[in-house]
């Protein structure tokens, strides 16, 4: 028991170790900054997709909701409205590389920071690295896709089901415990799949989980307790004015940047144990 301690307490000394060395606060910065520069042109990629499936771009403002700070929904709600507005809905008719590439700014600033938790460089062509940024951009609108889907079709599906047994209503009660499982090996698919093919190395899927699911849980945590927080006790606007909204949405976006990486860095050293061993 107390070899289990000692390993545990190692392992949080080096998580802290790189925490500093490798300027996991400075690199969340970027992320916040590359996120926010990635958040519109994801958003309309993705709402333009969505226009051919059975959901509108409400719906996906939806699912961002049940994620992002209070707030700042409104705030990427009307800039959207308007930059959707402005442009008549052709925005991916003559602009789709355009948006496709500012929309894989955040996945390509990930990868710079998995890289460096894993200490490689990146030896990678540059569009064969951009390449692949796109590549898992089209895979989280898929992801994204996916989530929406489920929720509409599986809801329909099962009160058919349990509608023809009399049980609609205990239904309800299971599906919102239902969705919230749902949400989550959603999110773990999709950090599995960044922590996979991100870095510059060749990782096993095995070695993945332990960063994914802490970029899971943790980041459902943050998201939930940090919008908790400016409910409850923060008032940006009284600060910042008019530009609270963003300043929330910027607090998020780093938050969530150290989640990510800090789960990288937690597969780097777990896989750096295993070398040793």
């Amino acid at each position: 028991m107390a070899e289990r301690q000692g390993f545990n307490w190692s392992f949080l000394k080096e998580l802290v170790k790189r925490f500093m060395e490798d300027e996991v606060a400075g690199l969340s910065a970027q992320l916040a900054y590359f996120f926010l520069l990635s958040l519109f042109p994801f958003l309309i990629f993705l709402v333009t997709l969505v226009a051919f499936l059975p959901f509108s771009h409400v719906d996906v403002l939806n699912f961002v909701r049940e994620y992002a700070p209070v707030g700042t929904i409104d705030m990427i709600e009307n800039n959207l409205n308007q930059i959707l507005n402005n442009h008549n809905g052709k925005l991916l008719s003559f602009g789709i590389i355009a948006t496709i590439w500012s929309a894989s700014n955040g996945i390509n600033a990930i990868v710079r920071a998995f890289n460096k938790a894993y200490d490689v460089k990146e030896s990678r062509h540059f569009l064969v690295a951009r390449g692949m940024s796109i590549v898992l951009t089209f895979a989280m609108v898929f992801v994204i896709v996916v989530a929406l889907l489920l929720p509409v079709f599986g809801k329909q599906i099962g009160l058919f089901f349990f509608s023809s047994f009399g049980l609609s209503e205990e239904f309800i009660n299971i599906w919102n415990t239902i969705r919230w499982v749902v949400s989550a090996c959603i999110l773990f698919i999709v950090f599995s799949c960044l922590y996979f093919f991100a870095p510059n190395k060749r990782l096993h899927v095995k070695e993945v989980v332990s960063g994914a699911f802490f970029a899971t849980f943790g980041w459902m945590f943050v998201s939930l307790g940090f919008s908790y927080y400016v409910t409850s006790f923060a008032n940006y606007s009284a600060t910042y004015g008019s530009l609270g909204g963003i300043i929330v949405l910027m607090i998020w976006f780093y938050l969530s940047g150290m989640i990510i990486i800090l789960g990288g860095e937690i597969n780097a050293i777990l896989n750096c144990q295993r070398v040793r061993k």
